[in-house]
């Protein structure tokens, strides 16, 4: 993407990350400022802005994406209790960085999926 992409700066080693787990084409690393015991971001290594056009651009890659964050789950011992896998998307969806990102929490009970009605 270039300079002013933060997590194309991470992929390049620019910026450090606490990495936990790299394959060929995606990138996991825990979150810098965690809402949860796990809070870990898995991101494909190409640029892509959002889940959308990762599903419309390349499904296999956002495939990798989900099985990346599946083996992190398991890796952290999330499976038995649970886990939640969350993609933000645009404005509304409350999206920061504009590099598609899974978070993935665990580790403790994480309530609802709002905090608040929106209806």
């Amino acid at each position: 993407m270039g300079s002013d992409c933060l997590f194309c700066r991470i992929v390049a080693g620019e910026i450090p990350a606490t990495v936990v787990r790299e394959t060929p084409d995606t990138l996991a690393f825990r979150d810098i400022n965690p809402k949860a015991p796990v809070h870990v971001l898995v991101i494909p290594k190409e640029h892509y802005a959002d889940v959308a056009t990762l599903a419309q651009g390349d499904p296999a890659l956002a495939g990798e994406v989900l099985a990346t964050a599946a083996a992190i789950a398991d890796d952290e011992g999330l499976l038995g209790d649970g886990f939640r896998l969350m993609f933000n998307t645009g404005a509304y969806g409350g999206q920061e960085v504009f590099h598609v990102h899974a978070h993935l929490f665990g580790g403790a009970p994480l309530g609802p999926m709002l905090a608040r009605d929106l209806v």
